[in-house]
């Protein structure tokens, strides 16, 4: 199984699924981390990624992900489109449990502003939430909680996936 954590930037992917993976012992894999140097640049740049810019990426992570041996993971990705997340299932030969870290701009524009190197600053937040097409078929938790709470809820959701 793949936890996929998802939402806009700033929303706590990376820090939650660090936690998350210091608790559970499945690994976490930062999405950003697989970006292309030319998708990088135009967030520099302050220009929005689209959903044709995001598949290259997708499919970096995809492979990554098929090629590890092993059998849970923990993926931090916006996954901000149906289409995007169709493509990571599409791509993903594990099954792919989706968690969209939902929460307010400002408060996630509070915490963007406060946080240092990193490529997508809070200008860019408008352009996620305009992206954003929220998910039908996930956990949805709201980021107000403490990382820590926010994986309590998380670990108690996974308790229906224990393996038989």
């Amino acid at each position: 199984m793949v936890i996929v954590l998802m939402g806009v930037s700033g929303s706590g992917k990376t820090t939650v699924g660090k936690l998350l993976s210091e608790r559970t012992g499945i690994s976490f894999f930062d999405g950003d981390d697989f970006h292309p140097d030319v998708n990088i640049k135009k967030m520099t740049q302050g220009i929005p990624l689209t959903d044709l810019d995001r598949v290259a990426w997708i499919e970096k992570i995809a492979d990554f992900i098929n090629c590890s041996s092993e059998k849970h993971k923990i993926l931090a990705c916006s996954a901000l489109t149906g289409f995007i997340r169709a493509l990571i299932v599409s791509k993903v030969k594990e099954p792919c449990y989706f968690i969209f870290l939902r929460g307010s701009y400002a408060l996630i524009k509070e915490r963007m502003d406060k946080r240092g190197n990193h490529y997508m600053k809070s200008g860019m937040l408008v352009s996620q939430f305009e992206t954003l097409e929220e998910p039908e078929r996930a956990l949805i938790i709201d980021i107000k909680n403490s990382p820590a709470l926010i994986c309590d809820e998380i670990i108690d959701s996974m308790k229906e996936f224990k393996e038989t």
